[in-house]
């Protein structure tokens, strides 16, 4: 399902959660069982802290910063003045979120929904 929403640079939007990534791998965990079950158990253990990381993390893009909260605490700000690139790693399926501060960089799974995450992006730091 798609949606012709398209948030506005000067809102505050947060992202809805996407179960996509550890539901995948806790089902492929469990074949796994079979041949492998130390291998099947952390990957199926991996997919469940993904799912609680989902569950519990809030991602808002403001007119400003990138905030990540655990509830209703702040948990890190990332002034889009300090970005400097940022990439969606394959967008026919979107796994992995890249970018690069002035001081750091960050890989973060795509926990959010991939598309709000990919207009967020578009609007508030276009790709240099």
């Amino acid at each position: 399902m798609t949606t012709s929403y398209t948030p506005k640079a000067s809102t505050t939007v947060e992202l809805k959660p996407s179960y996509n990534i550890p539901l995948v791998l806790v089902i492929a965990a469990i074949p796994m069982l079979v041949v492998q079950p130390w291998v099947a158990g952390a990957i199926a253990l991996f997919g469940l802290f993904l799912m609680f990381q989902a569950v519990t993390l809030r991602l808002l893009f403001t007119p400003t910063d990138l905030d990540i909260y655990r509830g209703e605490t702040l948990i890190r700000r990332f002034p889009y003045q300090e970005w400097q690139n940022w990439r969606i790693f394959w967008n026919s399926i979107p796994i992995l979120f890249y970018f690069k501060e002035v001081k750091s960089i960050h890989f973060l799974p795509i926990l959010f929904n991939p598309n709000t995450l990919k207009t967020c992006l578009e609007e508030r730091c276009p790709r240099i």
